[in-house]
């Protein structure tokens, strides 16, 4: 899917040159080296895009080194200078070779990459996407803040500055999920969880995943209206699912619980 945001971004504003639409085909095929054939004659002539694509599937040519990375690095922030969404893709993935692709990652530098893209382009989709990446690094890797709870409040804020559902919807799970790592409150975590459930938009195994997580940990938090509600959605929308035998044990225990705590009242 990165990929083929990327490819629109090659192509924005008109369509797209015949070779360059072939180099994503062949980068969407894991072939990335054969997507290299060609491009370089059109780099010579100033061709932006084709220089935004040569770059893009250098990160993933083989043999991958660390000077072949800087000099990606280095016709990426030359891109990056602009104020298209050719822009924009190149300053987010500058941000991604110090998170990810150099052999020694510099979150600090990636965080501030992500973070002067945002500033640059508050509405790109890919400022928006490097928020949520400034997110994960906030919650596992940078230093500052140290506590749990703190890191957990920092990713927080980042949630007012993200306007596109999909990425809204991610950082929440994203959110959620380093609760659960840290050890936060189960309130919290399922409040994530379920306002990320609220915006949809997940495939069909993404989506069963999370039915089944916030019905998990619905049950561990004793809320048994919640649980079922997620575990019978899971049954409902996802009936040839090996689990299913699974939550159809756990749907008959929260009934039996709540039939327990109806007998206490």
């Amino acid at each position: 899917l990165l990929w083929l945001g990327l490819a629109g971004a090659c192509s924005v504003g008109r369509a797209a040159d015949a070779d360059v639409a072939a180099t994503w085909e062949l980068v969407a095929r894991h072939l990335a080296n054969d997507a290299l054939v060609g491009l370089q004659a059109k780099r010579a002539q100033g061709d932006r895009e084709a220089a935004f694509a040569e770059a893009v599937v250098r990160m993933d040519s083989q043999p991958v080194t660390e000077p072949g990375l800087k000099q990606v690095e280095v016709q990426l922030s030359g891109l990056a200078q602009g104020n298209d969404e050719i822009a924009a893709a190149s300053a987010y993935l500058v941000g991604r070779l110090y998170q990810a692709h150099f052999f020694t990652p510099d979150y600090a530098r990636a965080a501030q990459q992500y973070e002067q893209l945002a500033e640059k382009s508050p509405g790109s989709y890919w400022a928006q996407l490097g928020l949520v990446k400034l997110a994960l690094l906030k919650l596992y890797v940078l230093p500052e803040p140290t506590e749990p709870a703190a890191r957990i409040v920092a990713a927080e804020r980042l949630l007012a500055r993200l306007t596109i559902p999909d990425l809204q919807r991610d950082a929440h799970i994203v959110i959620g999920r380093a609760g659960i790592f840290h050890g936060q409150p189960m309130d919290g975590v399922l409040a994530h969880l379920v306002a990320a459930d609220r915006i949809g938009g997940l495939a069909d195994l993404k989506r069963a995943e999370l039915q089944i997580q916030i019905g998990e940990l619905s049950m561990r938090a004793r809320r048994w209206d919640q649980a079922r509600v997620y575990f019978q959605r899971f049954v409902d929308e996802n009936e040839v699912d090996s689990r299913i035998h699974t939550v159809n044990v756990k749907l008959a225990e929260i009934a039996e619980h709540q039939r327990e705590e109806g007998q206490q009242r």
